[in-house]
């Protein structure tokens, strides 16, 4: 199963993935490409590092953001791969997208959803959320891409114990430690098996 992984900051999500594989918990999976909306991204260093193509398609680098969905269409379709794996991609995908690769593009988001997912909550501002609210349980959700935001057919989720004081900081690393780091290998070994369909 050939994936292309897309990714906005760090890339501790690719990591997983690609220490998954290495490590055989991902079977019958090759990453061809990484592809960030920022050039500045350490995730695009770690592919480089793995041997895995990497490039830059930013939203400003065109003038119209139909242009950049254009152009990340494009290279979807060019690549053609068998699942689109978001490892914290900060841009909306485009619907055009969505219905070119049905059930075929996943995403990671680090709460149990439907809480605390959806518009406005991405990186800190979910932990900010978990811990605004009070909750004593929080987690991260793999889920397949439609036209909603975060509004997908659930795959795996795992909980998270929320700890007295707890800053988001701290709650995304342990989130991302204990959850976010097993469900999301976990999820793709499972689709490169065909244990998931839809």
């Amino acid at each position: 199963m050939n994936i292309v992984v897309l990714v906005s900051g760090g890339g501790t999500n690719l990591q997983a993935i690609i220490d998954g594989i290495n490590n055989k918990t991902i079977e019958n999976t090759k990453i061809v490409e990484v592809v960030s909306n920022n050039a500045n991204a350490y995730a695009l260093t770690r592919a480089k590092d793995n041997g895995i193509p990497a490039k830059c398609i930013s939203p400003k680098d065109f003038d119209s953001r139909d242009e950049f969905n254009e152009a990340l269409v494009e290279e979807m379709d060019k690549v053609n791969p068998d699942l689109i794996v978001l490892a914290g991609f900060l841009v909306n995908i485009p619907a055009k997208m969505v219905a070119r690769f049905p059930k075929k593009i996943i995403n990671i988001h680090p709460s149990l959803i439907p809480s605390f997912c959806g518009k406005g909550y991405y990186g800190l501002k979910v932990h900010e959320g978990a811990l605004k609210r009070g909750v004593k349980i929080t987690g991260a959700t793999v889920h397949f891409v439609d036209e909603g935001t975060d509004t997908g057919p659930i795959l795996l989720q795992k909980a998270v114990e929320v700890k007295d004081g707890d800053t988001p900081e701290v709650l995304q690393r342990r989130v991302m430690e204990e959850a976010e780091w097993v469900i999301l290998p976990a999820a793709i070994n499972m689709i490169s098996q065909g244990l998931i369909n839809d």
